[in-house]
């Protein structure tokens, strides 16, 4: 796929266009920050853009960039690193967008196949979260009353964490080792509990899903 990098840190940006490269893609632009990558974005289409959080323009370049990228080219799929797992961070990329986008680690995209992966789910629509914030958006925050989250089975919680992280159904059923019909059957009682109506579609109430439980963790810290 064709690949825009956006990048102010030299040594992580030559690391990762190389990656990129043995991966097959084809990086298109490369800047150190988002300016320089929307005016070479102008001439040049990519199907993806790869974002550092904290870069040019400062303090959170990234986030910036990318809303601008979403409002001029809202099919252009979104990635953005960083070397930190901030709920905050993930609330903005958020409310920028809950089709094709994700937010991982730096440290964890450090291999051709996750990052092939990662890439390739965000080309598909997904979301693609780092399973580490995606953990932590299902545990309970310590001392918070007894709410929706508390209402889930422990097997519910399992789900929604590799929901969080953006699998599919089928994906979710591997790693549970079950079938997929006892994840949507899952799926179904976490939209129950957390009181998602039918009335949106089931894309949407998974994103909702997700949002109701990093809500709670932000709320109950």
């Amino acid at each position: 796929m064709r690949v825009a990098l956006a990048e102010d840190g030299a040594l992580f940006r030559e690391g990762l266009l190389m990656l990129l490269e043995a991966a097959g893609h084809e990086v298109v632009a490369v800047a150190a920050g988002g300016d320089e990558l929307i005016s070479l974005l102008a001439t040049t289409p990519a199907d993806v853009a790869i974002l550092d959080i904290r870069m040019p323009p400062e303090p959170d370049g990234g986030l910036i960039t990318a809303e601008r990228l979403r409002g001029k080219y809202p099919e252009m799929g979104l990635l953005f690193l960083s070397h930190y797992a901030e709920s905050h961070y993930l609330m903005r990329i958020l409310e920028i967008g809950t089709d094709s986008i994700g937010y991982r680690l730096k440290e964890r995209v450090g291999s051709v196949e996750v990052l092939s992966d990662t890439l390739g789910r965000i080309a598909d629509g997904e979301i693609v979260i780092e399973p580490v914030l995606a953990k932590r958006l299902v545990e309970r925050p310590r001392g918070q009353k007894k709410d929706e989250i508390a209402a889930l089975s422990e097997r519910e919680v399992d789900v929604l964490r590799l929901m969080a992280e953006g699998r599919s159904n089928n994906g979710i059923a591997s790693q549970l080792v079950v079938t997929p019909k006892a994840i949507e059957k899952n799926i179904a009682n976490i939209f129950v509990k957390l009181n998602l109506h039918t009335d949106t579609s089931e894309h949407h109430r998974r994103v909702l899903a997700v949002l109701t439980y990093l809500r709670s963790q932000r709320d109950g810290s």
